[in-house]
C-alpha cells in the first residue's frame, strides 16, 4: 500500500500545523524529516520552492501550502470536527501581520531590525487572542480545532524567543492555552524526533497511540 509522503522539519511552525491536522484526521502518512541545509532532491522535484511542508499524495498530486494540507486531510476525515468553526480571518492575520513581526523580533540580527518594536507589534495580535479566550476555552470555540492548531505553533515560537518576558505579560488565558497545547499528548506526538530522511530508508510514520 502506498501512503502520502510528508516532507517536514520538526521545528517549523508551518510543518507542525500540517502534522497536527494529519494526526487529528488519522491519516496514515510517511514522514520524511529534512535538513534545511541539505534538502533532498525528491522534495525539490515535488516542490521546487523548497520549503516545508510538502505533501505528496499517492497518485502524485502535490500540496505544498500548510493550510491546504490541513484542509485536504481534514476533508478526508475529521473525527474531532476541526472544520466546524474555522476562523480563517485569525489564521490570515497570524500568517501575515503576526508572522512578519515574529520574524523581525526573533531574527532581529539577521534582519537588522528593532526586536523590541516588533515584539510589541506582535503582542497586539496576542492581546486580540487573549480577548477571544475570555469567552471560550479555545480559538475554535469549545474544543481545540483547526484555528488553534494553525496558530499555536507560531505563538509557541514567539513565547520561546524570550520566555521570561512572555510569562510576565498580562495575557493569562493565552499563556494557559499555550501551556495546555505544549503539554498535550498531541504535541508530544507531532514533535517526535525522526532522523533526517535518506533515500532507501524504511518508511516512518507519525507516532500514534495504540
Amino acid at each position: 500500500m502506498t501512503f502520502p509522503v510528508l516532507y517536514t522539519f520538526r521545528r517549523c511552525p508551518y510543518a507542525m500545523r500540517a502534522r497536527l491536522a494529519l494526526l487529528s484526521s488519522g491519516t496514515d502518512c510517511e514522514c520524511r524529516e529534512i535538513r534545511l541545509a541539505a534538502k533532498p532532491e525528491a522534495m525539490l522535484t515535488a516542490s521546487p520552492k523548497g520549503t516545508v511542508p510538502v505533501l505528496v499524495l499517492s497518485e502524485g498530486h502535490v500540496i505544498d501550502q500548510s493550510l491546504d494540507i490541513m484542509k485536504w486531510t481534514l476533508s478526508q476525515s475529521d473525527p474531532e470536527n476541526w472544520l466546524a468553526n474555522p476562523r480563517y480571518d485569525l489564521i490570515e492575520r497570524n500568517d501575515t501581520f503576526f508572522k512578519h513581526h515574529l520574524d523581525l523580533y526573533k531574527y532581529a540580527t539577521r534582519h537588522n531590525s528593532d526586536p523590541h518594536y516588533h515584539r510589541q507589534e506582535a503582542l497586539q495580535s496576542l492581546l486580540d487572542l487573549e480577548q477571544m479566550l475570555e469567552t471560550q476555552p479555545f480559538l475554535s470555540g469549545a474544543y481545540f480545532g483547526l484555528t488553534d492548531a494553525a496558530i499555536a505553533p507560531f505563538v509557541r515560537q514567539f513565547a520561546a524567543t524570550d520566555s521570561i518576558w512572555f510569562e510576565a505579560q498580562n495575557i493569562p488565558r493565552l499563556q494557559a492555552w499555550l501551556r495546555e497545547f505544549t503539554s498535550s499528548r498531541r504535541f508530544e506526538r507531532i514533535m517526535y524526533r525522526f532522523s533526517p530522511w535518506q533515500p532507501n530508508d524504511e518508511p516512518v510514520f507519525l507516532k500514534r497511540d495504540t
